[in-house]
């Protein structure tokens, strides 16, 4: 008997469920060292996912800093202007792409542990590079943030990040890092 294959979104509306079709490989130095895999949720926020692939495919998150990581919390990263010198962070954090900001995407989907959102302004449509890896759940953050995507293996990498001092996490001395960043199918 032969076995068909069948493409994710085909499978999707198929069985009428949601199913990413693209994901991340991040590979992280530093204190957290391994790969991290995320599945990008394309039906929940697209123009967000668009974004984030178009950054990885063009190699912009290769080398960028986690800048922000607040223990029971997050890990942020993705500032691809100030976030690729370790030696100098103090903008990291600030920057974004040279692309237009990207509107919200809110949905129902809640920010559980590594849940991925996307870092933004107090303006709820400034997300631009920026994302953020949940340590922990953070329902505050429930239809306020951008969720685009999931961490599927690498948990563990995530929850050995080097952790950030203070009220707002910055990290202080060498930050870990995303060595690569790919986009998968």
């Amino acid at each position: 008997m032969r076995k068909a294959l069948v493409s994710a979104g085909l499978l999707a509306t198929i069985i009428g469920s949601s199913v990413a079709a693209s994901g991340l490989k991040i590979e992280i130095a530093g204190e957290a060292n391994g790969v991290v895999m995320i599945d990008l949720l394309e039906d929940i926020a697209p123009q967000h996912v668009e974004r984030i692939t178009t950054l990885a495919s063009q190699g912009a998150y290769d080398g960028v800093v986690f800048h922000r990581v607040i223990e029971g919390f997050m890990a942020q990263t993705g500032d691809v202007q100030h976030g690729k010198d370790p030696s100098n962070l103090s903008r990291a954090g600030t920057g974004g792409s040279d692309m237009p900001n990207v509107a919200a995407e809110f949905s129902d989907v809640p920010f559980d542990k590594g849940v991925v959102g996307m870092a933004r302004s107090q303006n709820p449509d400034s997300a631009n590079s920026q994302f953020f890896i949940m340590f922990d759940a953070g329902h505050f953050l429930n239809g306020q943030y951008t969720v685009v995507g999931r961490v599927t293996e690498g948990q563990d990498i995530v929850d050995a990040i080097k952790l950030g001092t203070g009220g707002n996490g910055a990290v202080v001395g060498a930050p870990d890092v995303m060595k690569t960043v790919t986009v998968t199918e």
